[in-house]
């Protein structure tokens, strides 16, 4: 087994290129290969220091902030590229692409970013798969299991100004999905909460909770099947689980979701051949942040789950 090192502390300058970014982002940048269940164990642990003080992965870098970056010392995976599936996946799966942004129709299965147990993701991939491309960078995330939309930045000045727009909440995200039940309105607004926990691996947990962030996500009705509704989900705030949490707390959780809906439904689901979670994030509406245009790019649905509406 190969061995990399980050073994110096390291004092970063923040500049303009890195401003608004997350810090746990940012790490990511820094400490390429490691497992971002071990990034959040350093933060944590308050070995990752900005002007001298801790902070939380959360905290968005501000120009002069100073980033201690502690030694980290780690096993790289002995695999040498990503899956042969991964690779050509992803090479049938650009929606769109020019100098500054590319945009790709992730399947479901594959998560974002390598970690503990996959040393490859969809950025990782990319990487191997573009070795001339000097810069992709992750500009938002998706679930390893929701399929669709996702952007990736292949310069800095892009990727600040997609992270700009989701901030001021100016990028339309629709998502179509499917959900565990008959729904008699057109439309239903909900509004609630949420509170996100991060577990030591990394992984998160999410529930309504008074004292969560603001969050909201409008549902309307598409068509209706048997004891399910295929519905449009529109976040209007960007919480991590957001749609499948508010979907699950107004009683119709999403089918094939193995988290938050009940054994009984997930059980269900899987008898009639739904193998995955019925989440797709079908369409980005956003002003062009270098051309100032409008634009919109949209998925469609993968044929796994246009083949099981035909059953329902």
């Amino acid at each position: 087994m190969k061995t990399e090192a980050y073994d110096k502390v390291r004092f970063i300058e923040v500049d303009e290129n890195s401003v608004g970014q997350r810090l746990d982002n940012f790490l990511m940048t820094q400490l390429k290969g490691v497992p971002k269940s071990h990034i959040y164990k350093i933060i944590r642990r308050g070995e990752v220091r900005i002007n001298k003080g801790r902070a939380k992965n959360i905290y968005r870098l501000k120009v002069n902030d100073l980033v201690r970056v502690p030694p980290v010392k780690m096993e790289e995976k002995s695999t040498s590229s990503p899956a042969k599936w991964m690779l050509s996946s992803l090479e049938e799966r650009v929606i769109y692409e020019d100098e500054h942004l590319l945009v790709l129709n992730k399947p479901s299965g594959m998560a974002v970013h390598g970690g503990t147990a996959n040393s490859h993701g969809v950025i990782e991939t990319l990487r191997f798969l573009r070795p001339e491309e000097r810069y992709l960078e992750l500009v938002h995330r998706l679930d390893k299991a929701t399929s669709g939309c996702l952007l990736i930045a292949k310069n800095r000045k892009m990727l600040n100004g997609l992270q700009s727009l989701l901030r001021n909440r100016t990028i339309s995200k629709t998502y179509t999905a499917l959900l565990c039940g008959v729904i008699h309105k057109q439309s239903v607004n909900v509004n609630a909460p949420l509170e996100k926990r991060t577990l030591e691996s990394g992984e998160h947990r999410v529930r309504v909770h008074p004292e969560g962030k603001k969050s909201e996500t409008l549902f309307e009705k598409l068509a209706q099947y048997k004891g399910a509704t295929l519905v449009s989900a529109s976040p209007k705030t960007g919480r991590t689980h957001q749609i499948r949490v508010h979907a699950k707390h107004f009683g119709h959780p999403i089918a094939g979701d193995e988290r938050y809906s009940t054994p009984a439904q997930y059980k269900s689901y899987r008898e009639k051949g739904l193998m995955r979670l019925f989440l797709h994030a079908s369409k980005l509406e956003f002003i062009h942040p270098l051309s100032e245009k409008k634009v919109m790019f949209e998925a469609p649905l993968d044929n796994e789950l246009e083949m099981f509406l035909k059953t329902l």
